[in-house]
């Protein structure tokens, strides 16, 4: 009986120490190996055999990219204005023993280093550069910080700026400046087209008053000329001036009487003598 005990102790001991000598990796992963305190080796995806009780596997590292998202945070542009700048970086780990030997937490040194680089690089560009300038800033990031990680076995695949915009504050302040902008350009607008306006008006006059003149003259010109003719062909001659200036009278008798300020209108009984004293009164 104590004999099946011992074999059974021993074919349990052996499987166990099979087990812990037997690791299967999966895929996407890396396992880092201590053998007695001390990095050994890094075993890849699959099966690996290790060294029972001496080996151990200290740390399991992904080998697929890893997404580390940067914190927002407030930062002061060349022109003193503060901006809220976020990033998200795309890591991939090389060298598994690098990553877990050279730094205390690699994902925390990486969003730290994000954030300060980001505020250096900001710190440079004045708020409208630095507003139209993603890709720029996106090349200088990924340029600092490749060099620095690359001492930890990891690759920075890609760095992108999520959201760059000016704080709160800045935005309140840009909306007014341009609110106010567009208040003074309406204002401007209005007063060229009042001036246009005026400036047209007054041509208008100009031209219509200048029409006038010309027109009084000719009529002037058109009357004397009609006096000429008139007083050369009737000479002496009562009749023809007397029918003229009857013409003439009953003309502005009638302009009298389509006045809408006439009530009445008294006409003389004889015309033809009402003329002849008017010629009368003339000479």
């Amino acid at each position: 009986m104590d004999g099946l005990i011992v074999v059974l102790a021993v074919l349990l001991l052996a499987l166990v120490t099979l087990l812990k000598g037997v690791r299967l990796v999966p895929q996407g992963s890396k396992w880092v190996v201590q053998r007695l305190g001390k990095y050994h080796s890094t075993l890849g995806p699959g099966l690996n055999i290790i060294i029972p009780y001496i080996d151990n596997v200290a740390y399991k590292v992904t080998s697929k990219d890893i997404v580390l998202d940067i914190p927002s945070q407030e930062v002061i542009t060349l022109d003193n204005v503060v901006i809220i700048a976020n990033a998200v970086a795309y890591i991939n780990i090389i060298s598994p023993e690098k990553a877990v030997y050279g730094v205390e937490d690699y994902e925390l040194a990486i969003r730290t280093l994000v954030q300060t680089s980001l505020r250096s690089i900001v710190g440079e560009m004045a708020l409208d550069s630095a507003l139209s300038s993603r890709d720029k800033i996106k090349a200088q990031l990924k340029q600092t910080i490749s060099d620095d990680i690359s001492d930890w076995g990891i690759t920075l695949k890609t760095v992108e700026i999520q959201d760059i915009n000016p704080s709160p504050t800045m935005q309140s302040a840009m909306e007014e400046q341009a609110a106010a902008e567009r208040a003074r350009r309406a204002t401007v607008t209005r007063a060229d087209g009042d001036k246009t306006a005026a400036i047209l008006q007054a041509e208008g006059r100009l031209e219509a008053s200048r029409r006038d003149a010309e027109a009084k003259v000719v009529l002037a010109e058109a009357t004397k000329e009609a006096l000429e003719k008139v007083s050369a062909a009737i000479q002496d001659k009562e009749l023809p001036a007397t029918y003229l200036l009857g013409e003439r009278y009953v003309e502005a008798m009638k302009g009298l009487a389509d006045s809408d300020n006439s009530k009445l209108v008294v006409l003389p009984a004889d015309l033809p003598a009402a003329v002849r004293g008017l010629m009368g009164a003339g000479r």
